[in-house]
């Protein structure tokens, strides 16, 4: 269909299954919830402030993960077979970026909080979330493609998912590991 006829079609005609693919995230964003409640009422307060964050930057960094590898499955100029390559290029990446991150949140929240305890905490989380959100948006688009879906359909709503856990679950699990330098500060 071009361009143009698709364009003036009606929004059902244009987008069949949209709506089940919008619906398709509701249980996983229920997923996230759950696993985000967790160790949460274990914790201090001031970690709701933060949660977003490494939701946040985890989601941004899958997202272009998912781009990259999504304009070379599109472009060809990258196949299933090029998994490893692609992976391990995007993994380096967030390490490189997920330090800078963790660096300055890092620093923020320890002239916002004055715990170093709470700094470390963010400051791993970010490394963490960002390395799984990348290896994530890499991953996600591949696997769909080998498995013969179209990665363009279900890669974002499967990346948001992976993406909400990593940042959450990081964070609460690692505030959880390290919570006796919170008392400290």
């Amino acid at each position: 269909m071009a361009e143009a006829e698709r364009l003036t079609l009606a929004y059902v005609e244009a987008h069949p299954g949209d709506a089940a693919r919008v619906l398709e995230r509701l249980p996983t964003a229920q997923a996230t919830a759950f696993f985000a409640s967790l160790p949460a009422r274990a914790l201090a307060p001031a970690f709701g402030a933060m949660l977003p964050i490494a939701a946040g930057q985890s989601g941004n960094t899958g997202a272009q993960a998912l781009a990259v590898t999504m304009r070379g499955l599109t472009l060809r100029e990258i196949t299933v077979r090029h998994w490893l390559q692609v992976t391990l290029k995007e993994a380096g990446a967030a390490l490189i970026n997920g330090a800078a991150t963790a660096i300055t949140c890092g620093a923020g929240v320890y002239l916002w909080s004055r715990s170093v305890g709470l700094a470390l905490i963010i400051a791993l989380a970010m490394i963490s979330s960002m390395l799984i959100a990348a290896v994530a948006g890499a991953l996600v688009p591949i696997m769909l493609k080998r498995m013969g879906q179209d990665p363009a359909l279900s890669s974002s709503i499967i990346l948001t998912t992976v993406t909400d856990i990593a940042g959450f679950m990081s964070f609460l699990g690692i505030a959880t590991l390290l919570s006796g330098m919170l008392a400290a500060g």
